[in-house]
């Protein structure tokens, strides 16, 4: 049987050193008043920085099975400026702000309309299967830099 598009799961992608990703807030997503839950703001990040991650060309799945690593968070400082709720169509923003050795600060964005909702600044950080800092490979590094200087 042939793949349908709508069969599909949906694809975030870069704008420049912009790596977008939108997602609709359903009613598991909220509260009894429709509101989001503050603690689901950290999954939607999660989601747009795992698909940032694969539009990079970066396989974590792969990079993990074959014991060289995997990216874990670190530090994640947000800032909650109005409440998404039901049936709002969101837009997560995530930009690569400095790349170290063992670790990436990513900021991200979480908009309505163009009206930002929740900012963040989440330090991912490269481990060892066994859970020690390790430095993350090269070539990330390398597309990493690369995407920070598009549109530059």
């Amino acid at each position: 049987m042939a793949s349908h598009p709508l069969d599909q799961p949906y694809r975030g992608g870069f704008i420049g050193p912009e790596h977008h990703f939108a997602l609709t807030v359903y009613f598991e997503d909220t509260d009894t008043a429709g509101i989001v839950y503050y603690a689901n703001y950290l999954k939607y990040m999660e989601r747009a920085r795992s698909d940032m991650l694969r539009a990079a060309g970066i396989d974590q799945a792969a990079a993990l099975d074959a014991g060289t690593g995997v990216y874990a968070v670190a530090e994640a400082t947000i800032k909650y400026l109005r409440p998404a709720r039901l049936g709002d169509d969101l837009q997560l923003v995530s930009t690569l702000a400095l790349v170290r050795a063992a670790s990436v600060d990513i900021h991200q964005t979480v908009m309505r309309l163009g009206q930002t909702l929740a900012k963040a600044r989440i330090t991912a950080a490269f481990l060892t299967p066994e859970g020690r800092p390790t430095r993350q490979p090269r070539e990330w590094i390398d597309r990493f830099n690369a995407i920070m200087t598009q549109g530059n």
